[in-house]
C-alpha cells in the first residue's frame, strides 16, 4: 500500500519533506532523506531533489517514489518539446497526470524551478507559483514552510534558510531527517 503525497495513510510508505525557496539571487530546493514504512525507517539517505533538463532546472518530489520518478522522467519530455518554458512544460505535464489513465493513479507532488519561475504540481491538476517564493511540500513541509517564512527577512542566503528550516522539520517531523540534499540554481526573477 503506498501513502498519498502527504504520506497519511496507517502502515503505509510515508512522504518526506521538500522546500524551495527564492532569495537574493538564488532558488533553492531542498530535501530530506528518509523512507519510511510504517513506524519504520526504510532508507536514510534517499535523494528526492535532482537536477532536471540540461541543467536549468531543479525539483524534488513529495510521495511514492516510483511515481515521482515516472513523473521527472515526463516532465524531462515535456522540457525537451518545450525548452526554456518550465511553465509551458508544466501544465502540459499536469493535464497528461489528470487525464491520462495511467498517470491520474501517480501519488506525488513536486516542487520545480527555473531561474524565473516555482512552480508545485499535483495530480489534480495544479500548478500553482508559491506565495513569498517560499513553498513546502510533503509530511514535513508545513513545518519547514513555517520555519522558511520566519527566516526570510533575516540576513540569510536561501541555502542557509533551506538548511535551517530544513532542521527545524526534521526536529518535528517524526517522517522527515537530517540527512539533506540542496539544488540550486541562479535566480533572473526580481524579489
Amino acid at each position: 500500500m503506498t501513502s498519498g503525497p502527504t504520506g497519511d495513510a496507517s502502515g503505509s510508505w510515508h512522504a518526506t519533506t521538500i522546500l524551495t525557496i527564492r532569495k537574493n539571487g538564488r532558488v533553492v530546493i531542498a530535501g530530506d532523506g528518509q523512507v519510511s514504512l510504517g513506524p519504520t525507517i526504510i532508507k536514510g539517505n534517499a535523494r528526492k531533489v535532482r537536477v532536471l533538463g540540461k541543467g536549468g532546472v531543479i525539483g524534488g518530489f513529495a510521495g511514492a517514489t516510483a511515481d515521482a520518478f515516472t513523473l521527472f522522467e515526463r516532465l524531462e519530455g515535456k522540457l525537451e518539446q518545450y525548452p526554456g518554458q518550465l511553465t509551458r512544460a508544466c501544465v502540459e505535464l499536469a493535464k497528461d497526470w489528470r487525464t491520462d489513465r495511467f498517470l491520474r493513479r501517480l501519488e506525488a507532488m513536486m516542487l520545480v524551478a527555473d531561474a524565473e519561475t516555482t512552480l508545485v504540481l499535483t495530480g489534480t491538476g495544479d500548478v500553482l507559483e508559491p506565495e513569498r517564493q517560499v513553498m513546502g511540500i510533503g509530511s514535513g513541509g508545513n513545518y519547514a514552510l513555517a520555519a522558511a517564512r520566519a527566516l526570510l527577512d533575516q540576513p540569510l542566503e536561501a541555502e542557509d534558510i533551506a538548511r535551517k528550516a530544513m532542521a527545524i522539520a526534521a526536529e518535528i517531523c517524526v517522517y522527515t531527517n537530517d540527512n539533506l540534499v540542496l539544488e540550486s540554481l541562479p535566480s533572473t526573477r526580481p524579489e
